[in-house]
């Protein structure tokens, strides 16, 4: 774990290492990856059947049933399906409030304009099932989807040994899914992406996954869209000496135990409340039974930085553009107001980060890797598109047409200026 030091002469440099630090794919992931896609485009689902087997060790049926989906809602106990009920129910709410409204209206000149938007006819929803299963994925994703419109949501899950997790499906049956396969990786993505003779292409793919998923995304992003290239979990959180430290060692620990290549970072402008959270997290790590992968990932990617003042602490925050920002001071705002580049922030001592991934409301799916600088967590819109629109009257186009007609000939398009000037005769 890496302790650092604002007053230390190399701390620039020792930062700088920090922030461009690449935790993510290889060459090596995107060359695999490539020859998958290519080979489920080329031979469809015998490709989709050979990689599954190898993979997750199972072959045919793929379609997991809804009644099967059902039954698992059903067969929960009660007290997780309250949960679960109660995570959908905040998350479609926040979500609702998203939705964008159409405008149209008449301008000045008489001419009609506006947009609408509309959901996507089909979206591909990938939930993880390799290293954990994860039903507060599907909600994050299939709500959202559900509120924008879209008329077939297909969630795909990787199921080792042919296994589905019963929460996994009970979750896909509340969210409303209308297809699940027990299909994942690369090829999972390549199918949704360009359909097979059994599978149907969409439109919009989303969702977390492993390297390989992700770099999937990005190499069929422009034949569907995607959410965002999802990169390994990072958690930065701003804290005081008031904090208890077992509640900050625990929160450091949230992200760290997703995976070795998760990144939990504390500033901190209290020396002993620096060694003290260390000391915690290091007694924490020994409860946990993801201690082989918190571990790893705090030793290798985990940092705890000494800062004079918590508010310098934020324009080193902005550099990061953290997944998730924890402001654990007692009054958040000050800091909050200056905070230009994070995923999604938690305000105050009492507002986890893990909140966050299940019962917010906020969706946890979330630019990583810096991309915060320039992108935003999924949300309605990422399953939307607007479509504008414009109706020229006789009046309004002797009002514009002049306009149109000078600018294309200036840029030497006359069947352009051709098109708007015969209407002027």
């Amino acid at each position: 774990m890496l302790r650092l030091n604002t007053d230390a002469a190399d701390f620039p440099q020792a930062f700088t290492a920090l922030v461009n630090a690449r935790r993510e794919a290889d060459s090596n992931v995107s060359r695999d990856v490539a020859a998958i896609i290519a080979r489920v485009r080329a031979e469809g689902d015998a490709a989709i059947a050979d990689l599954t087997q190898r993979f997750d060790g199972h072959a045919l049926p793929w379609v997991i049933s809804l009644d099967e989906c059902r039954k698992a809602l059903d067969e929960l106990p009660p007290e997780l399906r309250s949960a679960l009920e109660l995570a959908a129910a905040r998350i479609r709410t926040y979500h609702e409030k998203q939705k964008p409204a159409d405008s149209d209206e008449v301008d000045a000149t008489g001419t009609r304009i506006g947009a609408r938007w509309r959901g996507v006819d089909a979206a591909g929803v990938y939930v993880p099932g390799g290293r954990a299963a994860y039903p507060s994925s599907v909600l994050m994703n299939l709500i959202p989807a559900k509120v924008a419109g879209v008329e077939r949501l297909v969630m795909v899950t990787p199921t080792p040994d042919g296994e589905a997790n019963p929460l996994v499906l009970a979750a896909a049956a509340l969210a409303g899914a209308d297809l699940v396969l027990r299909i994942g990786g690369a090829q999972a993505v390549a199918a949704l992406a360009y359909g097979t003779e059994s599978i149907q292409p969409v439109d919009v793919i989303t969702g977390p996954g492993n390297a390989w998923v992700a770099e999937a995304k990005r190499q069929v992003y422009g034949v569907v869209g995607i959410d965002m290239v999802a990169g390994p979990s990072e958690i930065v959180v701003v804290a005081d000496g008031v904090n208890d430290p077992d509640w900050i060692a625990a929160d450091l620990l949230s992200q760290a135990e997703h995976d070795p290549t998760s990144q939990s970072i504390l500033f901190t402008d209290d020396a002993a409340f620096a060694d003290a959270v260390a000391a915690a997290v290091e007694q924490a790590l020994g409860t946990l039974a993801t201690e082989a992968t918190a571990r790893t990932s705090w030793n290798d990617n985990g940092a705890i930085i000494f800062v004079p003042t918590l508010e310098a602490a934020l324009p080193l925050v902005d550099r990061l553009a953290p997944e998730h920002l924890e402001l654990a001071v007692a009054d958040p705002e000050p800091l909050f107001v200056k905070v230009r580049h994070a995923g999604s922030i938690f305000l105050g001592r009492h507002t986890p980060e893990a909140v966050g991934d299940y019962v917010g409301g906020p969706n946890h799916v979330l630019p990583t890797g810096r991309r915060a600088r320039f992108s935003s967590g999924l949300s309605v819109l990422d399953f939307m598109k607007r479509t504008s629109f414009l109706g020229c009257t006789p009046q309004s186009i002797r009002a514009l047409g002049p306009a149109a007609v000078a600018l294309a000939e200036a840029e030497g398009l006359p069947a352009h200026a051709a098109s708007v000037a015969e209407r002027l005769k």
